[in-house]
This record gives structure tokens, C-alpha cells and sequence, in this order.
């Protein structure tokens, strides 16, 4: 993709979206836009409309999406799912009409069925229903590649798409209504040390298990694949490595300097049992597999968030 390409970034502004964009300028793409929610509301056909008015961009890749933890989404299953399904819907529909070249979907594992077989194959996908606490979520961004392999189809419009696992590093979502599990037990480790509290209280048995990606290996994998995957059918973006909520929080404890005890509410949902990709074909498509260590990137995060502290108020 040649580097004049006028490349519009939704949710450029936002956790993923900020690495996207450094990554993007890395690569060489000098006119790529960070597409931000106070300026354009996608949800709507008038703001999408607008956006690609102003903008006018060749490309289009759609990272903007309403996302949280267990606990938001069960709160807000109706906004997770109206918000994501009109936003990639109403902007590929009005993409297309508009006459840009290419449209990269950033999808999520949320999508895969309750209990896909470990390690998460692309051909399982349709294999049966998301977990239950994020389903809403999960199908609202599978139908976008249903919408994309349709309009490959019958308009020829050229879209492609990944889906990733759970991201966390330097910049994540701390607020703790709307955080994903790292981030919120990052937090929860450093003010209990800067409280001097003996027992901190986790939700689940611990024993789900999940996979992470460094952002900044997420962002990389974007970009080649923003300038290199062909066709419509999705690519797993994931480090490949799997640990239990339980190790996780013992490692996050280490690394935060938190000694007390750890009390699990085994009342709360665990979700998805296991969450684990095969990342074979993004290998195969894009030559990337994910080269940040897991100890490293949570070392780096952390470290990050408690330098913003004095921005982030604590906990009550």
C-alpha cells in the first residue's frame, strides 16, 4: 500500500487505536487520520455520513468498539450490542457507497463459541454460542464478517478480518466500571499496597483461563495486515499462550509487590472457560507472531500505571 493513502482509523484516539496509528507512521503510512467519537458518532448513519464527507479516506481500518469487562457486560448487554453492530455495519454499508478500497474489521475471540476447542482454529467459529456474559457483544462483531464476506460477494468490496484476543499494556481502560481483567487487577494490586491492605477479593474460582497480547504486538499485527491480508475470512491475532486467572493474579501480585491474601468469590461468573487461539494462520498470511515476553509487557504496564496515579483517583 503505497504511503500516500488516505487512512481513516476508528477509535484512533483509544487504547489500541494510539499504538495503531504509531505503528501505521512506523511503516511509513504518513496520512493516516485518528477517527475519534467526540467528532463523528458512528452509531448513526449521520455521523458516519460525515465522517467519510470530511475525511474522504482510501482506506478504512475499524478498531472503534464498546467493550468492557464481565461485569460491563453484563450491565449493558443492549448498548454492547446496538453500539458495535450499527458502527461496522453502518460504515462498511456507507464505505462501500462511497467508493473506499479497503476496509480492515478488528474483530474479538468473544465471537467463538462457550467451549471452542483449545487452541481456537478459525473453523470453529460457527460451531455454536458465545459465553453468555459477552454474547451480545461477541455477535455483534461476528455479523461484520458476515457483512463483509456478503459484500465481497456480491459487490466486490474489498474488506478483511482479524480478531483478537485480549489486549493490555501501557494506556489500557483502569477505570475500574468498564476495565477487562488485567488492567482492573493491576489497580486493585497497587492501591491495596498503597493502602496497606491484607486481602484483596477476586471474582471467579480462578481457574478459567485466558490469553493476552501485548498491544503494541497487536497494533504491528494490524498494520500488515491493514497492507497484506487477502480475502474475508477471518485471522486469529493472539500470543498463542494460555494461563489460568488464578496464575495470573499471582503473577500480577508478584510484580505489584502485593504480599496479603487473595479471596475469591466463587458466586461471580468465571465466563468462557478457556480462551487459547491458534495463530498458524496469521503466521502463515502475515509472517507476525507476538515477540513480547507476558512477564515483560506486564512489568512495562504496570509500571506505567503507577506512574499516571496521581492522575487516576483510588477506589472508595
Amino acid at each position: 500500500m503505497e504511503s500516500s493513502t488516505r487512512i481513516a482509523v476508528t477509535g484512533g484516539g483509544g487504547f489500541l487505536g494510539s499504538h495503531v496509528m504509531a505503528a501505521l507512521e512506523r511503516a511509513g503510512h504518513r496520512d493516516a487520520i485518528a477517527v475519534r467519537s467526540r467528532d463523528y458518532d458512528l452509531a448513526h448513519e449521520s455521523g458516519v455520513a460525515k465522517m467519510l464527507a470530511d475525511l474522504r479516506p482510501d482506506v478504512i481500518v475499524h478498531l472503534a468498539a464498546v467493550v468492557g469487562g464481565i461485569g460491563a457486560n453484563r450491565l449493558h448487554p443492549g448498548t454492547f450490542f446496538f453500539q458495535n453492530l450499527m458502527m461496522g455495519s453502518l460504515l462498511m454499508e456507507h464505505a462501500r457507497r462511497a467508493g473506499v478500497r479497503r476496509v480492515l474489521n478488528v474483530g474479538t475471540i468473544c465471537s467463538y463459541p462457550k467451549f471452542t476447542p483449545v487452541p481456537f482454529r478459525e473453523a470453529d467459529l460457527w460451531n455454536g454460542y458465545p459465553e453468555e456474559t459477552n454474547a451480545p457483544y461477541g455477535l455483534a462483531k461476528k455479523m461484520l464478517l458476515v457483512q463483509s464476506q456478503a459484500y465481497r460477494q456480491e459487490f466486490g468490496f474489498d474488506s478483511s478480518n482479524v480478531m483478537l484476543v485480549n489486549l493490555y499494556g501501557p494506556g489500557d481502560n483502569f477505570r475500574p466500571e468498564s476495565s477487562h481483567v488485567i488492567p482492573a487487577l493491576v489497580r486493585k494490586c497497587l492501591e491495596a499496597v498503597e493502602r496497606g491492605a491484607e486481602e484483596i477479593e477476586i471474582w471467579g474460582t480462578g481457574e478459567a483461563t485466558r490469553e493476552f497480547l501485548y498491544v503494541e504486538d497487536a497494533a504491528e499485527a494490524i498494520t500488515l495486515a491493514l497492507d497484506g491480508l487477502e480475502g474475508s475470512d477471518p485471522v486469529n491475532i493472539g500470543s498463542g499462550r494460555e494461563i489460568s486467572i488464578r496464575d495470573l493474579v499471582n503473577l500480577i501480585a508478584r510484580l505489584s509487590h502485593f504480599t496479603g491474601r487473595l479471596r475469591w468469590d466463587a458466586t461471580q461468573p468465571d465466563g468462557q472457560p478457556r480462551r487459547c487461539l491458534d495463530t498458524s494462520r496469521a503466521a502463515a498470511l502475515l509472517g507476525w507472531r507476538a515477540s513480547t515476553p507476558f512477564e515483560v509487557g506486564l512489568a512495562r504496564t504496570i509500571e506505567w500505571y503507577r506512574a499516571q496515579r496521581t492522575q487516576v483517583p483510588a477506589l472508595s
